[in-house]
Formats: structure tokens, sequence, C-alpha cells
């Protein structure tokens, strides 16, 4: 397990640049956490490290998967929020499969509503509030 510590919203850019640097080859990353834990921000930090114009990155709550091209690699990036999912054959009938297959770089939060479906090599992002204020990520292996 690899942990991240982002200290403040001005901490963000170094925590984005850390996680860049472990994803390795993966594809798909999922992320857990309460609401307002701050996954929504990390990934737009994650995105705009990624090479995405910096206003781009938003949640995607109301159309459940939004798609960004990196700026300087041309890389695609799907970004999902399945939070208003109500079912896996929404998933599946949203071609979720498709888009773990297509190599793309995948983010999805509220990714319990589809575990069943991810991939074995999906990497399991946590972030968790601390006492301060300040958020701890740990990255690990789904499987």
């Amino acid at each position: 397990m690899k942990t991240i510590t982002i200290n403040s919203l001005a901490d963000l850019p170094r925590a984005a640049r850390e996680f860049v640097e472990l994803m390795d080859d993966s594809t798909v990353f999922v992320f857990y956490g309460d609401m307002g834990a701050g996954k929504t921000t990390f990934i737009n930090a994650l995105c705009r490290e990624l090479g995405v114009s910096e206003d781009i990155a938003t949640s995607p709550s109301f159309s459940l998967v939004n798609e960004y091209r990196s700026d300087t690699t041309a890389e695609l990036i799907y970004h999902f929020d399945l939070y208003r999912l109500d079912n896996l054959d929404e998933a599946l009938d949203m071609g979720i499969e498709d888009y773990f297959d297509s190599g793309a770089l995948c983010l999805l939060e509220w990714p319990e509503r589809v575990e069943e479906l991810l991939p074995d090599d999906t990497v399991r992002v946590k972030l968790f509030v601390n006492d301060d204020d300040s958020r701890t990520i740990q990255l690990s292996r789904l499987s």
C-alpha cells in the first residue's frame, strides 16, 4: 500500500504529481471516500497534472461520465461519478466495460455501485479526512 498526504488545497499539485508517479501502466482507478472527502477535487488536480485544461475537470454527477483529453499527450481520460447510478444494468447499458477495456484512463467516484464489474488490475484509492482537515490517500490493488 502506498500513501500520500495532502496538507492543504495548496498542496494538491504536489500530491497529484506524486500520484502520477505511482500510476505505472494501470488504467482503472477507483476512488473511495465519504461525501466531501475531496474525491472530485483530487481528480481535478490529477487531471490538470495529466495535461487537461485547468477548468475542464468537473464532477460528472449529472452525466455519470465526462471525457477529457490531455493537452500534452492527447490521452483520453474518463471521469465517472456513479453516485446516481441505480443498478448494474444502468452501468452495463452505458457500456462501462467498454470504457474499462478501451485502454484509456478511467477514474471512478463511488465505485461501490459497480464493484463486481471492475477489472482485476483496478487500483483502489481511498481518501480519508484527518482530524486536522488534511487528507490521506491510500493506493492499493483491488485484488
